[in-house]
């Protein structure tokens, strides 16, 4: 790859070189784990029992959760190798070269949340433990300057770009995971396994309670779908799908270091609802300065993973903003919402309510590249992909105006369906309770994507082009192109 690490990337949504995809499966590993083994992750952990469930009970709520969604995400690798740039480019193939804005919809929905949970979480033990450290109370003024400090640090690397955040991630997995796993000795002489929860569940009873944990930790894998294509359009496609599904998954099943991390320590603070406080208060002093660097180094890694993605996707949408200009204005709106968020609202209910929308919105978008990626033989035109990213119009995934009415049909009532049958503590469908109050949300809107896309193809056959010298397989009509 030209440049070195400390050059600005130069690369925006345009595919990439071949002679430039110089990156291997366990790259995509380090970016996928370096980017949630962090303090973020940590936060989503700690919920589960702020919820009211017992050590044993979120333990395995949060498993499932994991393991689910690492089986969702990893398809989400075989993308970019083949069309050599981000998966919401990608996704025009299916949703349409104009439609693929619901692709970068969801990039941004997910940018501004894990990018606002890593500051605000980053920024809070950065304050705490220099309290714990120095006794220096610095209150909101404190925490301001650490956000701020943080954020800027994150917009900087996504701006170098790539080679910088792998970098970052690299430190960020060998770092992290020492450091937590020193968090055995700082805080194992008072851990109890056998913690039986807080008495009082989320959601009244335990089955919608546990429900509600697996959908938590399930929103994390599923947080990086859109952003994966991000960083394996830098692998070359020779690398086998058996490497490439397997980077993902085992990165987000490596990601139950930090989750168990979490989850341990919640039930040790008194209030679990005010985890980094409680944290900070219980930790011996020698263990402060380990949290500041896995707070100020995981703060980076969850930050960039989420706004490099989301910089790339806007560049391609305003044509007239370079990736890095994109970059420090998704950035600007971010660090706004951060302020806000902690400072007038409630921080931690407004993250809830964005997590539950991640799921629900990008799971089904995930399920629908997954079966077009099938049907259509893993083929794609690399070009053709870049017609509205370029001011054209045409090509093989015009559809019509654009858009792939298809997807488009399958995608809107599958999340509508999702939706109205949640059941968390800040959104709540009418029909949250059809299933006994138990949060069949995820189940709907996968089922729903899963059932009516495949079923609307079959019935109303895609041009015959989009299968193009891999033609259509005999169980899928085709027809002529579309107006």
């Amino acid at each position: 790859m030209s440049g070195g690490i400390t050059e600005v990337e130069q690369h925006g949504i345009a595919p990439i070189p071949p002679e430039e995809q110089t990156s291997r499966p366990r790259d995509l590993f380090r970016m996928a784990f370096g980017g949630a083994n962090t303090f973020a992750t940590i936060i989503l952990g700690t919920l589960p029992i702020a919820y009211g469930l017992s050590f044993r009970a979120a333990l395995a709520a949060t498993a499932i959760g994991v393991v689910l969604g690492g089986l969702v995400l990893a398809p989400m690798a075989l993308f970019g190798p083949r069309t050599r740039t981000n998966n919401a480019v990608s996704s025009g193939a299916h949703f349409g070269v104009v439609g693929r804005c619901v692709g970068s919809f969801l990039s941004l929905l997910t940018a501004i949340t894990f990018f606002a949970i890593s500051v605000w979480v980053s920024g809070d033990a950065v304050a705490g433990a220099a309290q714990r450290l120095f006794g220096f109370d610095g209150g909101a003024v404190l925490r301001a300057v650490a956000y701020g400090v943080i954020a800027i640090a994150t917009l900087v690397v996504c701006i170098y770009g790539y080679r910088f955040m792998l970098l970052v991630n690299r430190v960020a997995v060998v770092l992290g995971t020492v450091i937590m796993l020193l968090g055995v000795l700082a805080y194992g002489g008072t851990f109890d396994p056998g913690f039986s929860g807080t008495g009082t569940y989320a959601l009244g009873t335990f089955g919608p309670t546990f429900i509600l944990a697996v959908v938590t930790a399930l929103a994390n894998p599923i947080s990086f779908g859109a952003f994966l294509g991000d960083w394996s359009r830098y692998i070359p496609s020779h690398h086998s799908k058996r490497s490439l599904l397997a980077a993902p998954f085992l990165a987000q099943v490596a990601t139950l270091l930090p989750f168990g991390f979490g989850i341990a320590t919640a039930t040790l603070v008194a209030d679990p609802a005010d985890y980094i406080t409680g944290l900070t208060a219980i930790s011996p002093l020698w263990y402060a300065i380990p949290l500041i660097v896995v707070a100020l180094i995981g703060g980076l890694s969850t930050g960039t993973t989420s706004l490099y993605g989301t910089g790339l996707d806007f560049s391609s949408i305003f044509p007239r903003l370079s990736r890095v200009q994109a970059t420090l204005l998704i950035g600007t709106l971010s660090v706004v919402f951060i302020f806000v968020g902690n400072f007038a609202l409630d921080m931690v209910s407004s993250i809830n309510a964005f997590a539950t929308l991640i799921v629900l919105c990008t799971s089904p978008w995930m399920v629908i590249m997954m079966i077009g990626f099938v049907q259509r033989r893993g083929f794609y035109d690399v070009a053709d992909l870049q017609v509205f990213n370029e001011g054209r119009r045409g090509g093989r995934y015009w559809f019509t105006r654009g858009v792939n009415w298809r997807a488009m049909a399958a995608w809107i009532p599958a999340t509508a369906l999702g939706l109205l049958c949640a059941n968390t503590p800040m959104i709540a469908g009418p029909l949250r309770n059809i299933a006994g109050g138990v949060d069949i949300s995820l189940l709907v809107t996968l089922g729903t994507a899963a059932i009516a896309y495949p079923a609307l193809v079959k019935l109303f056959p895609e041009p015959a082009e989009v299968f193009a010298s891999a033609p259509a397989p005999a169980t899928i009509p085709a027809v002529p192109a579309e107006a």
